[in-house]
């Protein structure tokens, strides 16, 4: 049975790369990548760095509105389908390229399987918020990280087709947690460890609002020079819009994004962690590293509710404040699982598609 995984950004490569070896060891794999993330810091480097097989289709769709970019990825993945004839189809998380590769599968009828799915932030201003509703109501076959995603589907109507198999974060950061124990990005940096505060950003609600994004870049300022920034490419162009980024440069330790094992590198050795990013709460969560969201709501409560995620949202003294003394009171509950999930969705993805075919092996609706 054939496979495509539909990936374009940076989140979905980490996600891909331990689900690929599960899942090539059960099927043939066809991987479409959309393009969406094109930069060397932000694409090729997955690719190089952790042993992510190389693209089958590589459609260059690049950026673009969330509109445009969706719909042409949408037109490009549904041609690779038709020629493809894949008999499942994965998607990851939620990017525009994991909404528009769900919408092809669903509008052929092909078994859609979403990784990370049941995530809920509940604010509708968020992009991603809208992808993660529609591709879980889309999809036959869901695999939830815990169980409160499992909750959140439930009280949508969705309970066919839904798994809690755990994270499979967990399983790529056991994949590269000793190659990353390599990485040289200290030294390069000249960073001690627990001596520096570590900050990403580049949410559409703090980098496309002036306001939020002043107040946000004030605090990374007013924190100083113990503050590292891998700063995104569409961040950095903001803030030279808005006359920022020199002064920025001035005060704190900006680099350009950072390639996995180095970011893995960055995030294991940080005292506190600044991050819009749902996928680096995540990672300081599993890394035991306190966490400050630059977000009024997050996706991964788990994190707030065990004390090891803090949401400051755009407030300059706020942000401040938690970064220079936010220490979590209670022990983790290990909430995302063992390591295991990509071998549970693999094994779920099998059993699914071999039932949803009748004795021909032909593929018949789903149940």
């Amino acid at each position: 049975m054939k496979v495509a995984s539909v990936v374009g950004a940076r989140p979905n490569f980490v996600k891909l790369a331990p689900l690929s070896r599960a899942v090539r060891d059960r099927f043939h794999e066809v991987i479409v990548h959309t393009g969406q993330h094109y930069d060397y810091e932000m694409d090729r480097i997955f690719f190089d760095e952790i042993g992510i097989p190389e693209p089958d289709h590589h459609l260059g769709v690049g950026s673009g509105s969330h509109g445009r970019q969706t719909g042409e990825m949408l037109a490009r993945i549904e041609d690779v389908l038709m020629k493809e004839g894949p008999d499942a189809v994965v998607v990851f998380g939620d990017t525009n390229t994991t909404l528009a590769g769900a919408l092809a599968a669903a509008k052929l009828h092909i078994t859609l399987v979403h990784v990370e799915a049941g995530l809920r932030s509940y604010d509708r201003r968020m992009p991603e918020e809208i992808n993660r509703v529609l591709v879980d109501h889309c999809s036959d076959l869901l695999s939830c990280p815990t169980k409160t995603a499992v909750d959140n589907l439930r009280r949508e109507g969705i309970v066919e087709g839904v798994y809690l198999t755990g994270d499979v974060m967990v399983d790529a950061m056991d994949l590269c947690r000793d190659i990353s124990r390599r990485s040289t990005i200290l030294e390069r940096l000249e960073l001690r460890p627990k001596e520096y505060i570590l900050a990403t950003l580049h949410r559409a609600e703090n980098t496309d609002d002036n306001e939020r994004l002043r107040e946000i870049i004030g605090a990374f300022e007013d924190i100083g020079s113990s503050l590292v920034f891998p700063c995104h490419p569409r961040t950095e162009r903001r803030l030279r819009d808005l006359g920022l980024w020199n002064s920025l440069n001035e005060r704190i330790k900006v680099i350009k994004p950072v390639g996995y094992l180095d970011m893995l590198q960055l995030e294991r050795n940080a005292l506190r962690i600044l991050t819009d990013s749902g996928g680096v709460q995540k990672e300081a969560y599993i890394f035991r590293v306190p966490c400050v969201t630059l977000r009024d709501r997050t996706e991964w409560v788990e994190t707030v509710k065990d004390g090891w995620n803090v949401l400051a949202g755009a407030s300059r003294e706020s942000i401040v404040r938690y970064a220079r003394g936010f220490v979590p009171s209670t022990p983790q509950t290990h909430v995302f699982g063992d390591g295991e999930a990509s071998r549970r969705i693999a094994d779920l993805m099998e059993s699914f598609m071999r039932s949803s075919r009748d004795f021909s092996g032909e593929r018949v609706k789903a149940p």
